[in-house]
């Protein structure tokens, strides 16, 4: 088991979830049940996953719930990239938010290949 208040990855993608909460807030009123609703589906699952494999007694376990919290997180990145193109985010406040998302990709993969080499 893992201390997840101590981990960067989870703290880091919690910070992501809050901010991208915080970037929906203007995305129009017909999209609250739609594009809206996944994208803070699949911002909640990244440190939803990794707290959920953290407090799992294998590594085993762990590696699985950061592969699925490494899914959710290109999940993301495509909803983040389709509500641009559909002009519901600006280039300005999405570009920041890929860009972390992009940090916490990376991570999730490292700590993956970390477990997986151990």
């Amino acid at each position: 088991m893992h201390n997840i208040n101590k981990l960067k990855i989870w703290n880091d993608s919690i910070d992501l979830c809050v901010e991208v909460y915080k970037a929906l807030a203007n995305m129009p009123m017909d999209e609250k049940y739609g594009l809206s609703s996944q994208i803070k589906r699949s911002s909640v699952s990244i440190p939803s996953n990794i707290a959920e494999g953290a407090g799992r007694q294998s590594e085993k376990e762990f590696y699985h719930f950061l592969n699925i919290a490494y899914g959710s997180a290109y999940e993301l990145q495509t909803q983040l990239i389709i509500s641009e193109r559909l002009e519901f985010i600006t280039y300005e406040i999405n570009r920041p938010l890929l860009e972390k998302l992009e940090e916490i990709q990376k991570m999730i993969y490292v700590f993956k290949e970390n477990i997986k080499n151990k």
